[in-house]
């Protein structure tokens, strides 16, 4: 089909889907998938663009650390993480995370005081804490046996605040001339 006007979104919700049918757009572009698309979607073309985004060089991940005005090296597919020049107080890194996350939390079990390496995982990356080398790790969800098994400083930004300026690159990579922009919950159009 034609396209002639998108939507980006983090998340297709029938909030989403209703407003890019009401704004006349021919596709929504997402980074959460469906499960299912319904039936009475078809009317919209729907791309989600999720794991292939989160693995990309340059995706998910890289896009929260330019946010930060911060650089890493690749650890892994899903991972960057970054070798401080000057060793980081841990109150001053949760100081630069909270314009991009005001409900920040923050599981220090050993009270460490001060870090140098920083592993960084947008999104889901409970499950790359432990694996990773780094002395504190920022992610967008962690589940509840890592916060209380981890020995590294771990700052929990929300699923949504991590992965949530993804709808910006995936606005900016498809490069279209007219658009509709929301993010899920929040209206930005």
């Amino acid at each position: 089909a034609e396209v002639n006007k998108v939507m980006f979104a983090l998340t297709v919700t029938p909030q989403v889907y209703n407003q890019a049918v009401h704004k006349g757009c021919d596709l929504i572009i997402s980074h959460h998938p469906l499960f299912y698309v319904p039936y009475d979607y078809r009317r919209i073309n729907i791309y989600c663009a999720h794991t292939n985004l989160d693995k990309a060089n340059g995706g998910t991940t890289d896009t929260l650390l330019r946010a930060l005005h911060l650089e890493g090296h690749y650890y892994n597919d899903f991972v960057r993480v970054i070798e401080l020049e000057n060793e980081m107080s841990v109150e001053f890194l949760k100081l630069k995370l909270l314009p991009v996350s005001p409900r920040l939390r923050i599981i220090n079990n050993k009270k460490v005081r001060t870090i140098k390496t920083v592993g960084f995982c947008a999104g889901s990356g409970s499950e790359f804490i432990a694996s990773t080398p780094c002395d504190a790790f920022v992610t967008g969800d962690l589940k509840y046996h890592t916060a209380v098994e981890t020995d590294k400083v771990v700052y929990d930004i929300g699923h949504f605040e991590s992965e949530i300026m993804s709808v910006s690159l995936l606005k900016e990579i498809s490069e279209v001339k007219e658009t509709v922009t929301t993010g899920g919950s929040y209206q930005d159009t």
